[in-house]
């Protein structure tokens, strides 16, 4: 589904540096900056109210605003929102230009569905998950909300990678080279004779185990002559 884009009012600032920020400030404005796309950086302000209402919207990395600054718009979005640390509110706002080609690297959040229907984890497994979003090259107008992975049928010992995943079209992972992994269920399975046996579904338990069988091998003393 399109994302429409936000419009938001700003205003160029003709000075910049910590007076002329403190200033905006003052005047219920946050300075921010429009950068990117081989173009000059715009120093810019704008309503706090306003675009504190967008942060606690949420999706605010992944919200495209259309920015008028005078007779000019910018197609943007946001990279980060720089916050108080004492008051907690915003300080100042960084946004990205979107270049021609339309497209955006963005972090997509991962939800999973069906949870009641994984045999894995009503027999007691854990969802372990290794990527809580995955991050991608998609169009600025058809950013996904999330991915959705269903775990219906998902067995103890299974992976799930990028792989299985149905990524909309036009949108692909920046990690090209590999099918990592996003979660896998955890737990501990019966054998025939009835011992449990632990599976390591981790993608890096494999690495540790050999690690910590190396390290037992260098220690153990030399055999005497």
């Amino acid at each position: 589904m399109a994302q429409e884009p936000v419009k938001l009012d700003a205003a160029a600032r003709d000075r910049v540096g910590k007076g002329a920020a403190r200033q905006a400030r003052r005047e219920g404005k946050i300075p921010a900056v429009i950068y990117g796309d081989k173009k000059p950086p715009v120093s810019i302000a704008i309503d706090g109210n306003t675009l504190w209402k967008q942060y606690l919207k949420g999706h605010f990395t992944s919200t495209v605003f259309e920015i008028s600054v005078g007779s000019d718009m910018h197609r943007v979005i946001a990279r980060d929102l720089q916050l108080d640390p004492v008051r907690d509110t915003p300080v100042h706002a960084d946004f990205l230009r979107i270049a021609e080609d339309g497209l955006v690297r963005i972090h997509v959040p991962v939800k999973f569905t069906n949870d009641a229907l994984s045999p894995g984890l009503k027999r007691g497994g854990v969802l372990n998950i290794v990527r809580h979003d995955v991050e991608v090259f998609c169009p600025y107008d058809h950013i996904p909300a999330y991915f959705e992975i269903n775990l219906e049928g998902a067995k103890i010992g299974q992976s799930i990678h990028i792989s299985s995943v149905a990524l909309p079209e036009g949108v692909t992972p920046v990690i090209a080279d590999r099918d990592f992994t996003i979660a896998t269920i955890a737990g501990r399975i019966k054998d025939d004779g009835g011992d449990e046996a632990a599976v390591a579904t981790a993608p890096a338990a494999d690495a540790k185990a050999a690690g910590a069988k190396a390290a037992g091998a260098k220690a153990a003393p030399a055999a005497k002559k």
